[in-house]
């Protein structure tokens, strides 16, 4: 018969939250009894200490009677390198769990903080692997295209519209947003004028992928019960007045 698992107490004195735990410090001190080893004092017991070398008696003329031997003996041959240490596996930043705030749901309508779309309100999707939120304008409404940014440049506010009939393309992840970078090549001795960067141009396939989510997405918006003022509220820019103050706002 197999030994049976052992199970795991928990603790008496666990944390309630926000660092506050059940018992006390002057409650625990009391409950462990911990007044009764105040001042005694134990005497150490003291080991016996283990010789390091023996005595042996040498028979023989002339070879003195006796030698004094190591108990342990040192090694006859030590390595020239050391041994490589195995150092814990890596833990990727792909592999980290990702969290995403309470307020982003799928369908809330959030603010740019950032790049070159800041002040622009605009549709949360989903969250990608990598933990940015995939967002959209619709580009139609506030030109602001298919994006991902990370959820510390927004700002969660309490408009959301209904999304669950929206189906994003599989192939919208990551690696979609990646940018191509080309190598340089090498100068020749025929080649005296520089040639020119060529500035980044939106591939076919984005273009259809944003008319694709974006049908979807404006779709569900003229479902919403208020559906005028959502699309002026899109299509409007964020920004604060004088004696403004974003802490005291609710969103």
């Amino acid at each position: 018969m197999a030994p049976a698992a052992k199970k795991k107490s928990n603790p008496r004195n666990y944390d309630l939250g926000n660092g506050i735990v059940r018992f006390s410090r002057s409650k625990v001190y009391h409950k462990k009894a911990l007044y009764k080893f105040v001042g005694k004092k134990v005497a150490a017991q003291k080991k016996p200490a283990k010789p390091r070398v023996v005595e042996k008696q040498i028979g023989g003329e002339k070879n003195g009677g006796k030698r004094f031997v190591l108990v342990q003996k040192r090694r006859a041959v030590y390595p020239t390198q050391d041994k490589i240490a195995k150092r814990p596996a890596k833990q990727l930043f792909k592999n980290h769990q990702r969290y995403l705030r309470p307020s982003i749901t799928p369908g809330t309508v959030l603010i740019l903080l950032a790049g070159g779309h800041k002040g622009k309100r605009v549709v949360f999707l989903k969250q990608l692997s990598s933990g940015l939120l995939l967002v959209t304008g619709p580009f139609g409404i506030n030109a602001c295209p298919l994006r991902r940014i990370s959820q510390r440049y927004v700002i969660g506010t309490e408009t959301k519209i209904d999304i669950s009939g929206v189906k994003i393309p599989e192939t919208i992840n990551d690696e979609y947003f990646r940018r191509q970078r080309q190598k340089r090549a090498k100068k020749e001795e025929g080649d005296i004028f520089q040639k020119k960067k060529e500035g980044y141009k939106v591939s076919d396939t984005r273009k259809a992928d944003q008319k694709e989510v974006d049908k979807q997405v404006i779709a569900a918006i003229k479902k919403h019960a208020d559906r005028k003022l959502l699309v002026g509220y899109l299509a409007s820019m964020f920004g604060l007045r004088s004696s403004q103050y974003p802490h005291r706002l609710k969103f």
